[in-house]
């Protein structure tokens, strides 16, 4: 299964979690693992907290801290090597256990797709796997 994700900025969070449940709903999945992969080199997909939107922006940040634009060798050919090197360090992909038919995440967790080459169109292709 595929999602579709316009993101809006350069560097941007997308909160994915409602599309992904609804996608176990209809499978009728009562145990099994929800694998969650962006077949993309300059975004990556994170569990991390939902309640307040800000994280999402003190993780754009942190990275921006750590990684910054325009020095590096990747930049030569197309001006993103630190959009490369974040997408890297996160990932491009989650699995999340399902139980009781349901995504086993915390109260606070929420499945994101993180685009540092923005605004794009991005895919998350969504694999359900029974148990």
């Amino acid at each position: 299964m595929e999602l579709k994700v316009r993101t809006r900025n350069k560097n941007d969070v997308v909160d994915l979690t409602r599309q992904i449940a609804e996608l176990v709903r209809q499978a009728d999945l009562e145990q099994g693992l929800c694998h969650v992969y962006v077949p993309h080199a300059t975004a990556a997909i994170i569990v991390n907290e939902n309640d307040d939107p800000q994280i999402g922006q003190d993780l754009l940040t942190a990275l921006d801290g750590l990684i910054p634009e325009g020095v590096w060798l990747h930049d030569k050919v197309d001006e993103n090597g630190a959009s490369h090197l974040k997408a890297t360090i996160l990932g491009p992909s989650e699995t999340v256990p399902i139980r009781r038919g349901r995504l086993a995440l915390g109260t606070w967790q929420a499945i994101m797709l993180v685009d540092f080459d923005g605004p794009r169109d991005r895919t998350a292709i969504v694999t359900l796997t029974r148990a």
